[in-house]
């Protein structure tokens, strides 16, 4: 690592808006250390692509932890018995998707590594724009936490603590996807389908925002192939 850039943790789940956010980061002029969690996930795909993506981007680390959140279940991602919701997105109810603390104990252990490796920022791609408004990815939330964090720390009781980063929590999903394209982010490497086959299922509430946005973005060759599929029947 070079000794004059600031240096970045990003979580990167290997999904969309973690590539975009840690892209973000890097044309900032942050070195970027990746964060990978195995929590038990469904759509263990996502870390294959997490780790292609560390290196496509040419990141300055990347690191990968077991924390089995799928121990205890409570959501449709960690739980095979439970259907994947596919009646998109209702602002009102929080969808069964929804892992419980997920982003608290992911923003954590992103925290100890920042603080290990005396990174500046926590790159977060969470977004509260398009999805159904999950707990842990609003501005309130990250706002709190970010006090915890300062108290928490020693690096953050000395004024010195990572900053928490999330560039894409007002974005649309198509102004998400349009800067992906604008930083070369590879897309088409990334990985959103909730489902555990070996290619995107178009179906589940994820491919169907992200192909939504991909074809909004003029960009349709990079969607789900059933979406691909369908819209030539439309």
């Amino acid at each position: 690592m070079s000794n004059h850039a600031p240096l970045a943790v990003a979580l990167l789940s290997g999904g969309l808006d973690s590539a975009t956010a840690t892209a973000m980061a890097m044309a900032a002029g942050y070195q970027v250390i990746g964060l990978s969690l195995d929590y038990g996930q469904r759509h263990r795909r996502e870390l294959q692509a997490a780790a292609a993506l560390a290196r496509a981007m040419g990141l300055a680390e990347h690191q990968q932890l077991v924390v089995n959140l799928g121990a205890w279940g409570g959501s449709a991602l960690t739980d095979l018995q439970q259907p994947l919701p596919q009646d998109g997105v209702n602002p009102h109810i929080i969808p069964t998707t929804y892992v419980p603390g997920r982003n608290t104990v992911f923003i954590a252990l992103g925290l100890s590594l920042a603080e290990a490796r005396g990174a500046q920022r926590l790159v977060l791609g969470v977004n509260a724009v398009d999805y159904s408004g999950y707990p842990d990815c609003r501005g309130d939330y990250l706002a709190q936490y970010q006090i915890l964090a300062d108290l928490a720390t020693k690096a953050g009781r000395m004024g010195q603590g990572p900053q928490l980063w999330a560039p894409l929590l007002q974005l649309k999903k198509q102004e998400i996807v349009e800067q992906a394209l604008a930083l070369k982010v590879p897309i088409a490497t990334t990985w959103s389908c909730y489902s555990h086959g070996e290619e995107p299922c178009g179906r589940c509430d994820s491919c169907q925002i992200r192909d939504q946005a991909l074809h909004g973005a003029g960009v349709p060759h990079l969607a789900s192939p059933w979406s691909r599929a369908r819209q030539r029947v439309i």
